[in-house]
C-alpha cells in the first residue's frame, strides 16, 4: 500500500486483520500541529488509501502527550497577511473530505488535547474514541482567534450532535472532557488510555450504530424551518455576551449555519466566511493575543524551579486562594494566619474550588491533603517558597520578613503579593534580598491568568527564572515587571478606575459609566470593578500611587469607606450586591452622558501604558500589552493598549489627551513616551 514511501510526519503499520494504524508525529515539534507540509503528506496518504482501502484506518498521535493541537497558527497568520487564507482553507477541507470519503471504517483515537483542526480531522473520521484521562480535552476554540472552524467543523458538527449543542460548543470555544463529548455524541466511545488503541480496533471490527434519539436530534434541528427559528434565538443569546462589531466571528458562524445546504455547499460557505473573518482587525489582534500568551508561557520553559513545598502567610481572600491554587496544581502547601478561625474560610473555598475543577472524590481528596493549616508557621522551615499575602502595610510586611527569614532554608524564595508597594522599599528588611521578589496575583486567583513577577535592583536573575518556572507549573502567565509603585497592571488600571469614580461623584450614573466601558470592550465596567476589587484595596493602591502618579482619591470612595461599605465583600459599595451580583439602579432613559466620557476613562489607561513602556516597567511593548490584557481583560480584540494606540494613531490620541488636559487639568497631560518609535503604526504580528 505504501511500498517505497516514507513520510516525515506520519508513520503507519498494518496489523494481521488488515487495519492500518496511522500515527501523527510532527517532526521538530513537541506538539502536533497541522502545517502545509503535514497536510501535503496526509493528502498523499489518503489518496493511496482511496485506491486500496484497508480493513480499517485508525489515526492516533505519535506524541506521548496530546492528539493534535490544531493548525499551525504562525502559518495561518502568514496566509492572512498574503491574502491566501481561502486557498489554504479550501486545501485543508479537500484533504479532510478525502479522509471522510474513504470506503473503509475510519477512527480517530484521541488522547490528550484535541483542538481546532485536530477535532475537525476527528469529525472527518467515521468514528471517534477518546481516553478518559484528565488531559483529554476536545474543542473547537477558533472563535478565540476571531474566526470559526474552517476545515469542515462547522459544516459537520451540527449534523452529528444536533445544532443547539454544536453551536454552544463552537461559540463558547471551551474544550470538553471525554465523558462530556460522549454524552453529546461527539465521540462514540471512551476508554482507559492503555486500551485506547484496542477500543479503536473494536470500532472498526464492530461499527456502532448511533442511537435513534441522536439521529432524530441531528436531523430535526438542522431542517430549514428549524434553522430559521433557532438562528435568531442563538444570535440574541450571543449578543448578550459579545458585541458583533467587536467579535464578528460568532455571528458569522450562526449565519453560515443558518444558510445550510448540502455538505458541499456548507463547506463552500464555511471557507468563504472564515477567509473573510481572517482579514478583520479582530482576527489579527486575537491571533496576536494568542502569540502573546504563548510568549508568556515560554518564559518559564526549560527551567527547574526546585519548588515542592509552598508556605503562604495570610489566609485572606488572596492568600487563601493563592494557597488553594498551588495545592490544586500539585504543590504541598501550608497556610498560616493568626488564628484558625481566619484559615477555615480559606479551606472551605479551597474545597469548593477542588470540587469544581477536579469533580471526582478520588482526585479531590489528595488535593485537600496537600493543603494544611499552619497557625504556628512551622511550614516556613520546610518551604521552598514562602509567599507573604497580608494587608498593604509596609511596616507589617517588613516585620513579617524579618521573622520568617530567620527560619527559611538558604535556597528558599521569599515572595510578596503586594499590589503596589515598591520592592526597593520592602527589600531593605530582607537579609538576603537576592532571593526576594514579588509574585503579584490577581483576584479572583482561579480565574485571572496573570502573575506579575516583580523585580528590584538586588534580585538574582536565577531566582527570577525559578519564579517564572513556578508560574508555568501552576498554569499561570508570568510577566516580569519593574518594582515601581503599582508595577504594571495596577499602575495602568488605577487612573482609569479613579477617573470613573470622579465622574460618578460629578453625577454620571454608575451603570452609564460601566456601559460605556463595556462598549469600548472592557470585560467589566470601572464602578463594578471598584466594588469587586474592594474599595479599601482600591483606595490603598490609589494612595500608594497618588504621589508617584499625582492622583487624587475621589471623595465618593472615601465617604463610602468611612461608612464601612467596601463593595462586593460587604454587600454594598457603589452598588448593592445580592448573591454575588450587583443590583444596579435604573437610569433615567432621558439621561445623556457627555461625549467625552469614554475618553476620560480610557485615555488615562493608554497614557499610563505609554509611560510604563517609557520607564522600562516592562521589557517591551508586547509584554506591556500582554500584561494589561491578561491582568485587566483589556479589550482583547484591540490587541492591547499599545497596539490600540498604533491602530488609532499616537498623534491623534496625544492631541485628545491635550484637549482633556485643557478642559479638566494636569492629570490628563501626555506622559513621556508618546513620540516613541514603539508607538509607530505597525501590523499586529509578534
Amino acid at each position: 500500500m505504501f511500498e517505497g514511501l516514507r513520510f516525515k510526519h506520519w508513520s503507519h503499520e498494518q496489523d494481521a486483520d488488515g487495519i492500518v494504524v496511522l500515527s501523527f508525529d510532527r517532526a521538530g515539534s513537541s506538539v502536533n500541529t497541522f502545517a502545509r507540509e503535514v497536510l501535503d503528506e496526509l493528502d498523499e496518504i489518503v489518496e493511496r488509501l482511496s485506491f486500496e482501502a484497508p480493513k480499517g484506518l485508525i489515526i492516533r498521535s505519535g506524541k506521548r502527550a496530546g492528539f493534535i493541537a490544531g493548525a499551525d497558527i504562525s502559518e495561518f497568520e502568514g496566509y492572512a497577511e498574503s491574502g491566501t487564507v481561502l486557498d489554504a482553507i479550501s486545501f485543508g477541507q479537500r484533504v479532510l473530505q478525502g479522509l471522510a470519503r474513504l470506503r473503509c471504517p475510519t477512527v480517530a483515537a484521541i488522547h490528550g488535547h484535541c483542538m481546532g483542526g485536530g477535532t475537525e480531522l476527528a469529525l472527518a473520521c467515521r468514528y471517534r474514541v477518546a481516553s478518559r484521562d484528565p488531559s483529554t480535552r476536545i474543542g473547537l476554540p477558533e472563535v478565540k482567534l476571531g474566526i470559526f472552524p474552517g476545515w469542515g467543523g462547522s459544516a459537520r458538527l451540527p449534523y452529528l450532535v444536533g445544532a443547539p449543542k454544536a453551536l454552544e460548543f463552537m461559540l463558547g470555544g471551551r474544550p470538553a472532557s471525554a465523558d462530556f463529548a460522549r454524552s453529546i455524541g461527539l465521540v462514540d466511545a471512551v476508554s482507559a488510555p492503555e486500551s485506547l488503541l484496542e477500543r479503536a480496533r473494536e470500532l472498526v471490527r464492530r461499527p456502532p450504530t448511533r442511537a435513534l434519539s441522536q439521529r432524530l436530534l441531528a436531523w430535526s434541528t438542522n431542517t430549514w424551518p428549524a434553522r430559521q427559528i433557532l438562528a435568531p434565538i442563538v444570535r440574541k443569546q450571543t449578543a448578550a455576551k459579545a458585541r458583533p462589531e467587536h467579535y464578528p466571528a460568532p455571528f458569522a458562524l450562526i449565519e453560515t449555519w443558518r444558510r445550510g445546504g448540502n455538505l458541499k455547499q456548507r463547506l463552500k460557505n464555511e471557507a468563504r466566511a472564515v477567509a473573510k473573518l481572517a482579514q478583520t482587525p479582530t482576527a489579527r489582534n486575537l491571533i496576536r493575543v494568542f502569540f502573546l500568551q504563548e510568549r508568556l508561557k515560554g518564559l518559564g520553559g526549560g527551567i527547574e524551579h526546585g519548588i515542592g513545598n509552598v508556605h503562604v502567610i495570610g489566609a485572606g481572600i488572596m492568600g487563601g486562594d493563592i494557597a488553594a491554587w498551588a495545592a490544586l496544581r500539585g504543590f504541598n502547601v501550608t497556610l498560616q494566619d493568626r488564628e484558625q478561625k481566619y484559615i477555615d474560610p480559606a479551606l472551605t473555598r479551597a474545597r469548593e474550588l477542588f470540587e469544581k475543577r477536579l469533580k471526582s472524590e478520588d482526585r479531590i481528596k489528595p488535593a485537600l491533603a496537600r493543603l494544611n493549616s499552619d497557625v504556628e508557621g512551622k511550614g516556613v522551615a520546610a518551604a521552598d517558597l514562602v509567599i507573604e499575602a497580608i494587608y498593604e502595610n509596609a511596616e507589617a510586611k517588613e516585620a513579617l520578613y524579618r521573622k520568617a527569614e530567620a527560619d527559611m532554608k538558604a535556597d528558599a524564595l521569599l515572595a510578596t503579593n503586594t499590589s503596589s508597594i515598591p520592592l526597593d522599599e520592602l527589600r531593605v528588611a530582607v537579609a538576603r534580598p537576592a532571593r526576594f521578589l514579588g509574585l503579584h496575583y490577581f483576584n479572583p486567583v482561579a480565574l485571572m491568568p496573570l502573575v506579575e513577577i516583580v523585580r528590584h535592583d538586588q534580585l538574582d536573575a536565577a531566582n527570577e527564572k525559578r519564579a517564572l518556572a513556578f508560574c508555568k507549573a501552576i498554569d499561570k502567565l508570568p510577566v516580569p515587571v519593574k518594582g515601581t509603585p503599582g508595577f504594571l497592571v495596577n499602575r495602568i488600571l488605577m487612573p482609569y478606575m479613579l477617573e470613573a469614580v470622579r465622574m460618578y461623584g460629578e453625577g454620571v450614573p454608575g451603570p452609564v459609566l460601566d456601559k460605556v466601558a463595556k462598549k469600548f470592550g472592557m470585560p467589566m465596567g470601572p464602578i463594578e470593578l471598584a466594588d469587586t476589587v474592594g474599595l479599601d484595596v482600591a483606595a490603598s493602591v490609589g494612595k500608594e500611587l497618588s504621589e508617584f502618579l499625582k492622583l487624587e482619591i475621589p471623595q465618593g470612595m472615601e465617604s463610602l469607606l468611612a461608612s464601612g461599605k467596601r463593595g462586593k465583600k460587604d454587600g454594598e459599595g457603589f452598588y448593592r450586591w445580592e448573591n454575588g451580583k450587583p443590583v444596579k439602579p435604573e437610569v433615567d432613559p432621558r439621561y445623556a452622558a457627555a461625549s467625552d466620557v469614554e475618553d476620560r476613562m480610557i485615555l488615562p489607561m493608554l497614557n499610563e501604558a505609554v509611560a510604563c513602556l517609557h520607564d522600562g516597567v516592562v521589557d517591551d511593548a508586547d509584554l506591556c500589552d500582554a500584561g494589561v490584557i491578561f491582568g485587566t481583560g483589556f479589550a482583547p480584540f484591540r490587541g492591547g493598549p499599545i497596539q490600540h494606540i498604533r491602530d488609532i494613531g499616537a498623534g491623534i490620541l496625544k492631541q485628545r489627551l491635550k484637549s482633556l488636559e485643557a478642559r479638566y487639568g494636569a492629570r490628563f497631560a501626555p506622559r513621556d513616551g508618546w513620540d516613541s518609535e514603539a508607538l509607530a503604526n505597525k501590523p499586529g504580528k509578534i
